[in-house]
């Protein structure tokens, strides 16, 4: 009882998930009286990083960095004006739009939502959109970031699970699109009886140049699920395939990425990672700790007591992750979950491919809301749209998440279809 208070209140004053986590299990450890497991902790917490499958997040992560640097964002986003933006609301299709092009690069809803927070509210309020609702529709749009391949939060659920990532990376496509088409439906409710905000169509001739321009930006998150998908590449290896044709694109094809940028962009990438690892390190420990109270096996016998079907289950799960998501981020509890929900998912005949489908989504949407929602704190920093006036903004853009959430949760269809196209026969 004293650790699960201590856990509780340190979240609630704002300590980093990572060290409520270690502080938590030492709490544990010290209520209990049992110092010699002290003792077992440093190892317990390095033999936890010790999986090739973790190579792969620092080089998607210096991926995105080198793409970033290379000027990638600004011609999406032109590239997606050109294509939509004679819309009534076209900025605003745009925004989505772009948004999507972003997630095939850079796979973080919160880097996404700092990015794009920056570069296309204030465009968009130029053009005369209201702020509170362009803040919200970015937010919301970082959604599709852990879904759309490449993406870090199945990266760790597949190292977690032992599931296939390149597998994980094609469950993403069909709900990325989902949301997409979602957020659509709430512009085009918006904006169908507006006349202004509406830019100028481009001719063919000014889209082809676009597509032309953006062309070799867009070729390396197809190389990265072509690499996958022929077994050329693992996800690893093929992270460190797409580093390098990036520094060949955004250094020769581009000319933005100068040798001066290096430093930083090794610099943002350690503490990235390194801010990850500890993460996966204090998990491994704060997990430890619960095994020893019985805590996976009280939540294994709740759902099989309580959950007479795989309906009931599901319903279960989702109430379970959306609560754990409003106080746990992503990669923790990706990483804390996986273990617990998997036997039990498995009992109930759930899709392992399905199931991280559903932890993920969840626990994104987790992010877009208060009291911890990184995402929502992100945007409001970034443009000054206050919390409380965000969080209302985000209501229609919320409810529409829950419903596609729903649909995939029932629909396994919408996860599992396009990797059962390219699973061995």
């Amino acid at each position: 009882m004293s650790s699960m208070a201590g856990f509780i209140i340190l979240l609630f004053i704002g300590v980093p998930v990572a060290f409520v986590l270690g502080l938590t299990t030492l709490i544990y450890i010290y209520s209990t009286g049992n110092i010699a497991a002290l003792q077992s902790l440093p190892s317990k917490m390095f033999n936890g990083l010790q999986n090739f499958g973790f190579v792969a997040i620092p080089l998607f992560v210096l991926l995105g960095e080198i793409m970033n640097r290379g000027g990638i964002t600004n011609r999406l986003i032109h590239f997606a004006t050109v294509l939509i933006g004679h819309l009534r609301g076209g900025l605003a299709y745009v925004n989505v739009v772009a948004n999507m092009f972003l997630a095939a690069i850079v796979g973080s809803a919160n880097v996404q939502t700092a990015i794009m927070t920056k570069v296309i509210v204030p465009e968009m309020e130029k053009q005369g959109y209201d702020k509170e609702f362009s803040t919200a529709l970015t937010a919301s749009s970082s959604i599709m970031g852990p879904l759309i391949p490449p993406s870090m939060p199945f990266i760790l659920y597949g190292v977690s699970s032992g599931v296939s990532i390149g597998s994980l990376f094609y469950a993403g496509i069909i709900p990325g699109i989902l949301f997409a088409l979602g957020f659509a439906v709430i512009i085009f409710v918006t904006f169908r009886k507006t006349k202004s905000n509406i830019i100028k169509r481009s001719s063919g001739k000014e889209i082809l140049q676009s597509l032309l321009y953006v062309l070799p930006a867009l070729f390396i998150p197809v190389l990265i699920m072509a690499g996958i998908t022929t077994g050329v590449f693992t996800a690893t290896e093929s992270a460190a395939v797409a580093v390098f044709v990036a520094i060949l694109i955004g250094a020769f094809v581009y000319k933005e990425l100068k040798f001066k940028d290096v430093p930083g962009i090794l610099l943002r990438t350690i503490i990235t990672t390194s801010s990850v690892s500890f993460l996966l390190a204090t998990t491994n420990i704060f997990g430890w700790a619960l095994h020893l109270q019985g805590i996976p096996h009280m939540i294994a016998d709740f759902f099989l007591n309580i959950a007479g079907s795989t309906l009931v289950f599901l319903i279960l799960l989702n109430i379970l992750l959306i609560v754990i998501g409003t106080f746990l981020e992503g990669p923790a509890g990706i990483i804390f979950l996986t273990p617990i929900l998997l036997p039990i998912a498995l009992q109930f005949g759930v899709d392992p491919i399905h199931l991280g489908a559903i932890i993920v989504i969840n626990l994104t949407i987790g992010l877009m809301h208060p009291p911890f929602g990184t995402v929502l704190y992100i945007a409001s920093a970034n443009t000054g749209v206050s919390v409380e006036r965000l969080s209302v903004k985000l209501i229609p853009f919320l409810l529409v998440m829950v419903g596609i959430l729903l649909l995939i949760t029932y629909v396994p269809a919408t996860t599992t279809y396009i990797p059962s196209l390219f699973a061995p026969k």
